[in-house]
């Protein structure tokens, strides 16, 4: 793998986790240093988070995290709801119905621990949670086989990562959203694409309202 590659990638997977929060500095010395790679490949790698809409240039600064604010989530999901919905309908027809009953068993078994969290007011640990919902969103884009769609969704879903993390999730939410997670895996391997696809948006909608509720109520207000 090219210096670049490997540094965008690590540069990408740190914004993602949010371990570079938005509005993060960039530099290319410090980050050329702390990468041990030179500056020409470090630039590459700015310049393809640049393209990701990951990271922008700020006046005075330099590459900096880009920022995620709630219009922006309302936009990423005007796109996001004909596409998984599109990626889910697609599933049920041509994906394998075993696959999805077995994520449906663990989505099961992620709600009861997650609803435990909830009963004992336990702040959740929700890393191993979200790696399932991405087993999730690479089976579907598997299962749908329309490499377009999955290039268009994995662009747009790695905005919604930094959106969700950002949103802060509590665990009764997380409880909700692996019971979803779990109808919509059931809806896919029932081979029904319109349940699919009805399943996939209610989902989608429910998480749309909470995470734009999160952001408003976490951003800083105008003052009149």
């Amino acid at each position: 793998m090219r210096a670049s590659d490997r540094a965008y990638a690590r540069l990408r997977q740190e914004i993602l986790d949010g371990d570079l929060e938005p509005g993060s500095l960039l530099g290319e010395v410090d980050q050329a240093e702390r990468l041990s790679i030179s500056r020409t490949p470090l630039r590459e790698a700015l310049s393809r988070l640049i393209a990701d809409g990951l990271a922008v240039q700020a006046t005075g600064r330099g590459t900096v995290v880009s920022s995620i604010e709630t219009a922006d989530v309302d936009l990423l999901f005007e796109l996001r709801l004909p596409l998984e919905v599109q990626s889910a309908r697609l599933a049920a027809e041509r994906g394998d119905p075993q696959v999805f009953t077995a994520l449906a068993e663990r989505f099961t078994a992620a709600e009861s621990t997650l609803g435990a969290q909830v009963s004992t007011a336990d702040v959740a640990d929700d890393s191993a949670y979200y790696d399932l919902a991405a087993e999730l969103d690479e089976a579907l884009s598997a299962a749908a086989a329309n490499p377009y769609l999955s290039h268009a969704l994995r662009s747009m879903r790695a905005h919604l990562v930094r959106a969700r993390r950002l949103a802060q999730h509590e665990p009764a939410r997380l409880t909700a959203s692996a019971r979803e997670h779990r109808e919509v895996c059931l809806a896919v391997a029932s081979g029904d694409p319109e349940t699919a696809g009805a399943a996939m948006l209610i989902h989608l909608r429910r998480s749309h309202a909470y995470i734009s509720a999160q952001h408003a109520a976490h951003e800083p207000q105008m003052v009149t």
